[in-house]
């Protein structure tokens, strides 16, 4: 019975901090593709003041044995300065933004609004045919939202990726 829940894969936030350096996505992402590792969401940004230094959070699936596999194989990459399983550290929050687009008239696009308003979502842009929506939160509030909108007219969905940190007063 332990031997299952060692192969049963599971969700894993990766947070890498990396030289900002042209070729490091490439190289980090080479490093899944190559092993036949899977990224559900990617999100890469500078983070520090002089942009030398950027940040790459990454989610994946897979039994512990391969996460602990893929994390060490990204702390021997040469501009990888650090490699942080939120996941595995405790406490963290993970979240997310979308853009989604709904088009309608009369009674669907005042349900459209009403549905925004419960879930915290911001119009940001109006026409007289279409609402664009912003949302921010858990990837699973988002998933819902757009569940909702695809009964009310969704045309397109922008998703930038998961973020994640750990909660508390340390940093990573």
């Amino acid at each position: 019975m332990m031997k299952m829940k060692q192969l049963h894969a599971e969700r894993h936030v990766l947070a890498i901090t990396v030289d900002n350096e042209a070729g490091i996505l490439a190289k980090i992402a080479g490093l899944f593709t190559a092993r036949g590792y899977n990224i559900d969401s990617l999100t890469v940004a500078d983070i520090s003041e002089n942009h030398a230094i950027s940040r790459i959070t990454i989610v994946t699936n897979g039994p512990p044995a391969v996460i602990d596999q893929i994390q060490a194989q990204l702390e021997r990459l040469v501009p990888v300065h650090k490699v942080i399983d939120l996941t595995e550290e405790g406490p963290h929050v993970e979240r997310e933004l979308a853009l989604v687009k709904v088009a309608g008239e009369g009674e669907m696009r005042v349900e459209a609004l009403r549905v925004a308003d419960i879930f915290r979502a911001k119009a940001v842009d109006t026409t007289t045919g279409s609402f664009i929506f912003e949302i921010t939160g858990a990837p699973e509030k988002i998933d819902g939202f757009i569940a909702l909108m695809r009964e009310l007219g969704l045309v397109e969905v922008g998703r930038t990726g998961i973020v994640g940190m750990m909660r508390g007063a340390e940093g990573a």
